[in-house]
């Protein structure tokens, strides 16, 4: 044992002795005394504050239900004076102005005309009879929801109205598309709001509120109001408010007394707001009452079964309450339970407030506890500085001075330090001393390094330097090549289909029988002063009419084919060049899409092969489905499927000529995807190559480069869709596939 620990033990034991039993004996008694007096007052205080707050809540929260039953009583009235002021009058024109049926028979706004953020929005089922007093009655909702709806928007995401027969109208600028989007086998009967507008389930034909439920089209959580209209003790439309949770979900779950919650519920035990409910993948609401008996739902709902008992403890608490009885206690939990009901959908807004934290005040708040502590502190601090002056504070400032002339350079021992002391600052000065030694001594050496690391790091710099300007040089070349072979191996494919055609085109015009032309002519010239004898007596004039008209048919025929051929040199030429500016463009912006038939391309693919697959003999089958055009890039699309038929013609060269099958196949997989699909049977790939086979520069063929599969892939990808492989194995064939985002060009109704 260090001999200087007996000192040590004392030094430290005086001080904290005398801190520590005069303050704490002062501020002990001072706490206890001030609790007692706080705890006694706070409680009351506490309860009146939580009773005030669920009353000032509930009427805030209740504002935004009872101003939509106020909108339904006043649009209840202007609704049936509209339908009176239309009964009798021919609304035709207008309703098809629009409004127009659809081919899966609903009826629906015409798009032409129609602006979903402005306007109201219809739809009408298809089994509903559209005569004209149907049609009044719909332009009467029409015209009075375009006045009010905008109003209402303000603080309500929708204005509908339902007409019985089954019909929609609904002003919803928050979705503007919704009504266009309804399934025609949409039905307003299955919800909520529409049943309770019935009279046999509102015969009072009161305003209503649904439960909770969760929209299908927005994803959010609401609630409604509905109120039935009746006309002459008919019921002709329901009107409804749509009226989203969030903001009174999260209100109700971050606005809250500081150290309380807050949760809402309905009568029959659905949860409304609760701090650890999860809507999140949730189609339903949370039912108080049943979930008690499914831990499972409990637990993945509300965190655990516990929470879920406890849910339930209160709501029977809340439900048996007696009339006027605003808080409550909870004795199992030992908490308080402020409630309120809120008037329109009917409500119980409860507040639960642990008793644990109406007695933190009194520890928090304690400004006896405060006075006296400071007083306790002053006059302890009167007695310790004398102590702490000659023992603590004149060896430290020598210390203190002595770490400054470290800290600027100075190791030589400026200031003596009382090194002869058996307490803890006699050991801290020795210490001090000998790390100030080797401080010095450290810094010496880190200083040597120093030099000698700047040096190093200034050669590697400029050798990295030099690497780098190698590699940029390097990768500019290497794109410069890349680049250049691509627009080489495209524009080669094309340039193999406008040789051919130039040859036949050659062909034909050496096989036109031209020169019969002009014996006909020497024929006709030799005769020319008996002309009419020699057409119509002579054995070779009779026949020189029906000849010349044959050879004209001839000549004809001969100029069409010509002129087809010379049009597809065209159009290949014209590829050529988009392909030139595909690859001009390729670093600057990208290629504007435009309405493409896909059947055409593909067909142009084929034609631009053709030549190809006659010399190989190859028979090509095609399963085309019919599609509308859609919008892309014509000539991207255009160079991936002559690449792809290329490929497959060579592929099948280890293939009896009478067995070589192309077999080109487009289907719509998806509503936002197609696919095309090129089937050879040809030599295959082995599965080891199937993971290379789109690498720039990877090629099967002797002659061949690796550029087409790699930069198809990659044009696939620049078009937002992809192009893949599939290969059973070496002789079996091979699939390309290539998937395309499907956009249809709409056409206006």
């Amino acid at each position: 044992m260090h001999p200087a620990s007996s000192s040590r033990a004392s030094l430290a034991r005086s001080t904290l002795l005398k801190m520590g039993v005069g303050i704490g004996v002062i501020i002990a008694l001072s706490t206890f005394l001030s609790y007692l007096h706080l705890l006694r007052t706070l409680r009351i205080e506490t309860l009146t504050q939580l009773q005030q707050y669920v009353s000032e809540r509930g009427e805030r929260e209740q504002s935004i239900f009872v101003l939509a039953e106020d909108n339904h009583a006043a649009l209840r009235k202007v609704l049936v004076e509209e339908i009176r002021a239309l009964q009798g009058q021919d609304v035709s024109a207008r309703f098809d102005g629009l409004f127009v049926r659809l081919p899966d028979g609903t009826v629906r706004n015409r798009l032409e005309r129609f602006d979903g953020t402005k306007m109201v929005q219809g739809f009408i089922a298809p089994h509903v009879a559209l005569d004209d007093a149907f049609r009044a009655r719909f332009m009467a909702v029409y015209d009075v929801l375009s006045r009010y709806g905008p109003a209402f928007h303000i603080r309500f995401r929708t204005t509908y109205v339902t007409l019985p027969e089954g019909a929609l109208l609904g002003y919803l600028p928050g979705a503007p598309t919704w009504g266009q989007e309804l399934e025609a086998g949409f039905s307003t009967a299955g919800y909520e709001d529409f049943a309770l507008g019935l009279p046999e389930n509102n015969p009072r034909r009161q305003t209503l509120w649904t439960g909770i439920y969760l929209e299908t089209v927005s994803r959010k959580w609401m609630v409604s109001v509905s109120t039935p209209v009746d006309l002459d003790g008919r019921h002709v439309a329901t009107i409804g408010h749509d009226v989203l949770l969030d903001e009174l979900m999260a209100r109700t779950i971050n606005d809250h007394l500081p150290g309380a919650y807050n949760v809402i519920f309905r009568d029959d035990g659905q949860l409304i707001a609760h701090p650890a409910l999860k809507l999140e993948s949730a189609t339903s609401p949370y039912d108080i009452l049943s979930a008690t008996a499914q831990p499972d739902l409990a637990a993945s709902r509300l965190g655990s079964k516990e929470n879920a008992d406890h849910l339930r403890s209160l709501f029977e608490r809340v439900k048996n309450r007696g009339s006027g009885q605003n808080v409550l206690k909870l004795p199992e939990y030992d908490e308080y339970i402020g409630v309120t009901r809120l008037r329109g959908p009917g409500w119980n807004l409860a507040t639960v407030l642990p008793r644990s934290v109406v007695s933190q005040p009194a520890f928090l708040g304690a400004r006896y506890v405060l006075l006296i502590g400071i007083v306790s502190l002053l006059l302890e601090l009167a007695i310790m500085y004398r102590v702490l002056q000659q023992q603590i504070s004149h060896p430290l400032k020598e210390l203190t001075q002595a770490t400054d002339k470290v800290a600027a350079g100075d190791f030589t021992r400026a200031v003596a330090l009382d090194t002869a002391r058996h307490d803890e600052l006699g050991q801290l000065a020795s210490a001090f001393q000998l790390m100030a030694n080797e401080v010095q001594r450290r810094e010496e050496a880190l200083r040597q390094a120093n030099e000698g690391l700047e040096q190093r790091v200034d050669e590697r710099t400029r050798e990295l330097k030099e690497v780098h300007m190698h590699l940029v040089q390097t990768a500019r070349q290497a794109g410069m090549a890349e680049i250049a072979t691509n627009v080489l191996h495209n524009v080669g494919n094309v340039l193999n289909s406008v040789y051919t055609s130039a040859q036949v085109a050659k062909e034909r015009m050496t096989d036109m029988k031209l020169e019969h032309v002009g014996r006909v002519a020497h024929m006709l010239e030799e005769r020319q002063g008996d002309l009419a004898v020699f057409l119509t007596q002579d054995e070779r004039g009779r026949h020189l009419l029906p000849f010349l008209n044959k050879l004209g048919e001839n000549l004809m025929e001969d100029r069409q084919e010509l002129v087809s051929l010379l049009d597809d040199v065209g159009r290949y030429t014209e590829h050529i060049g988009d392909i030139v500016k595909v690859q001009q463009n390729y670093a600057r912006t990208p290629r504007l899409h435009e309405q493409v038939s896909l059947s055409e391309l593909v067909e142009d693919a084929l034609r631009i092969n053709s030549a190809g697959l006659s010399r190989h003999q190859v028979k090509v089958q095609r399963h085309m489905a019919p599609l509308p055009p859609v919008m892309t890039d014509k000539h991207k699309m255009l160079m991936i499927l002559v690449n792809l038929v290329s490929n497959a013609k060579y592929a099948m060269d280890t293939v009896t000529p009478s067995e070589r099958l192309l077999t080109v196949k487009m289907e719509q997989t998806a509503a936002d995807r197609v696919r095309v699909q090129v089937h050879d049977n040809g030599m295959g790939i082995a599965p080891e190559m199937l993971t290379r086979i789109f690498q720039y520069g990877f090629t099967t063929r002797e002659e061949g480069h690796g550029f087409g599969l790699h930069s198809s892939a990659l044009a696939a990808q620049e078009l937002g869709g992809s192009l893949t492989v599939h290969s059973e194995g070496p002789g079996k064939g091979a699939t390309f596939t290539l998937e395309l985002p499907y956009s249809p060009v709409q056409k206006p109704a």
